[in-house]
C-alpha cells in the first residue's frame, strides 16, 4: 500500500472495479477525447503514485513507445479517403491512418500506466484475498509472480555489489571478465530463485494451502467509505456502457474520420468518464487537504 495514497487505502474490491473500469475503457473507447482524458489522468496518477520514478519511466519508455508506435501504423495501414502522398513502397499515405496511429499509440501508453498504478495499488495480498478461494492455485501463481519481480531485481542488486567487494565486478575491465562476473551473477540468481521457490512450495504446504475448510486471517473489512464508492464506480460503469452502447461515443477512422464530439449527450459521457478516472486523485486531494486542516487545528 502507498502510504501516500488514499486510494490504495480502500477495498480491494474498490481498487480492482476501478482498474477494471478504466483498463477496460481504454482500451474499447477510441473517441479522441476519451483517449486524452485517459491518458492525462493516467499520467497525473503514475506521478502521484511513483514520484521521481514516473518521470524517467515517461521518458525512456512511455514516449518513446508513443512514437514509434503512432509512426510504424501507417507505414502498414494504408486505409483511408483522404491521400497525403505516396510512400516509397508506392502506398499511400493517409490522414485517417495517421491518426488511427496516434489514436492506438495514446491507447497503448495509456493501458501500460493504468497497469502500472494497478500494480502499485493492488498488492499481491489484496490479489489473494479477492481469488483466494474461487482459484487457489492461479491466484497463488499469479501473486508469487507479481512479487518475484521487484524481489529478484532486489536481490540482484545485492548479489552485483557482494561481487563487486570480492573484485568480480561486472561493469569494468576486459570484455571476457565482465561477461564471466555477469555468468556468475546469473548462476547465483538461478540459484537464489529455485531455493525461494521451493521454500515458499513447503512453507504454503505446511500451513494448509488448497485444504477446504482452510481458513484465512484478513485485515480488509468493507465500510460504508468502500460501498459508497463502490455504487459511484458501479453508476459510472452503467452509465458510460450506456453511452456507448447508445452511439454517444461514436468514433470512426475509416474509411473516413466520422463520429460525434460536442452533443450534450456526448460531453455528459465524457465528464462522467473524466470524473470516474480523476476519483483516485479527487480522493488524495480530499485527505491531503483534511489532513492540512488536522494539523492547522492542532
Amino acid at each position: 500500500m502507498n502510504n501516500q495514497d488514499a486510494f490504495s487505502g480502500y477495498h480491494p474490491l474498490v481498487n480492482i472495479l476501478y482498474f477494471g473500469l478504466v483498463i477496460g475503457y481504454t482500451m474499447f473507447f477510441m473517441h479522441p477525447v476519451c483517449l486524452l482524458i485517459s491518458l492525462f489522468c493516467a499520467v497525473c496518477y503514475y506521478i502521484c503514485l511513483n514520484g521521481r520514478r514516473a518521470g524517467r519511466f515517461l521518458i525512456w519508455y512511455a514516449v518513446p513507445t508513443l512514437l514509434l508506435t503512432a509512426i510504424i501504423n501507417p507505414a502498414f495501414n494504408h486505409q483511408g479517403i483522404h491521400i497525403l502522398g505516396y510512400l516509397p513502397t508506392g502506398n499511400p499515405l493517409t490522414l485517417e491512418s495517421i491518426l488511427y496511429g496516434v489514436a492506438a499509440a495514446v491507447m497503448l501508453v495509456s493501458v501500460l500506466l493504468w497497469f502500472g498504478c494497478y500494480t502499485a495499488v493492488m498488492t499481491s495480498d489484496k490479489f489473494m484475498y479477492l481469488f483466494g478461494r474461487m482459484i487457489p492455485a492461479m491466484s497463488l501463481v499469479i501473486s508469487m509472480t507479481l512479487r518475484f519481480v521487484p524481489r529478484f531485481k532486489i536481490q540482484l542488486e545485492a548479489v552485483k555489489e557482494a561481487q563487486a567487494g570480492l573484485g568480480r565486478d561486472s561493469s569494468s575491465g576486459s570484455l571476457w571478465k565482465r561477461l564471466k562476473c555477469a555468468l556468475s551473477c546469473f548462476s547465483i540468481m538461478v540459484t537464489w530463485s529455485l531455493e525461494n521457490a521451493v521454500e515458499t512450495a513447503d512453507s504454503m504446504k505446511g500451513r494448509g494451502y488448497g485444504l477446504g475448510g482452510r481458513t484465512a486471517f484478513s485485515i480488509y473489512v468493507l465500510t460504508e467509505r468502500d460501498k459508497g464508492m463502490l455504487l459511484w464506480f458501479t453508476f459510472c460503469g452503467f452509465y458510460l456502457l450506456n453511452g456507448s452502447l447508445s452511439g454517444g461515443l461514436f468514433w470512426r477512422y475509416f474509411p473516413s474520420i466520422r463520429g460525434v464530439l460536442m452533443e450534450p449527450l456526448t460531453v455528459s459521457f465524457e465528464i462522467i468518464y473524466f470524473a470516474l478516472c480523476m476519483t483516485p486523485l479527487i480522493m488524495n486531494r480530499k485527505e491531503e487537504r483534511a489532513w492540512k486542516s488536522l494539523q492547522s487545528k492542532s
